[in-house]
């Protein structure tokens, strides 16, 4: 009897081998890893004048000279404190930018105008962008007007044409003027 203990006492254990399922998750990490994509959000591109000093007044801007674009937390937009829809914001960027002083209702010259947009702390976020997008979409299409005045196909192809160096006419004439106003302390507008 002695002898059959022996024979069950040398079999080898039925363990199962982890060193290569080690192995395997490992490489699998590594593998997510490299080829999961990770969206950055990289927020609205815009250059900021630079901050008053504390005992500096801001600028005096004359009303004709100021498109006033107010956007509510429904999404709602007025445009001189009339009710208007998204898609009529670019449209009237280009009449108050290139007025010119004729209509007494919209800007002197193109180096006066200003767009200002104020909206309420509760408005959406993809509301706030569509209607920046739009104001932007107003000058591309002053600046692609102006190109093709000038004789080009557009002001993509003008733009590409102008050598390192040397400035870009439109856009000195033409040079986008947007406030964008913060919401009144204490209250919803």
């Amino acid at each position: 009897m002695a002898g059959l203990l022996d024979k069950r006492r040398s079999r080898p254990s039925a363990d199962i081998p982890s060193s290569s399922l080690a192995d395997i998750a490992f490489l699998l990490l590594i593998f997510f890893l490299v080829t999961t994509t990770i969206d950055v959000d990289t927020g609205i591109g815009m250059t900021l004048p630079p901050p008053l000093e504390d005992d500096q007044e801001p600028p005096p801007v004359r009303e004709r000279n100021m498109l006033a674009i107010l956007v509510n937390a429904q999404g709602q937009v007025l445009i001189e404190d009339r009710p208007a829809s998204l898609n009529q914001i670019r449209q009237e960027v280009v009449r108050h930018v290139t007025n010119f002083g004729e209509d007494p209702n919209y800007s002197e010259s193109p180096e006066a105008a200003i767009v200002s947009i104020k909206t309420q702390r509760q408005t959406p976020y993809s509301i706030y962008v569509r209607t920046l997008d739009e104001v932007w979409m107003g000058y591309y299409e002053i600046w692609d007007n102006e190109a093709r005045r000038m004789g080009y196909s557009n002001y993509r192809t003008y733009r590409d044409q102008l050598g390192g160096d040397e400035e870009n006419e439109i856009r000195g004439r033409f040079k986008p003027g947007i406030s964008i106003a913060e919401p009144d302390p204490g209250s919803d507008t």
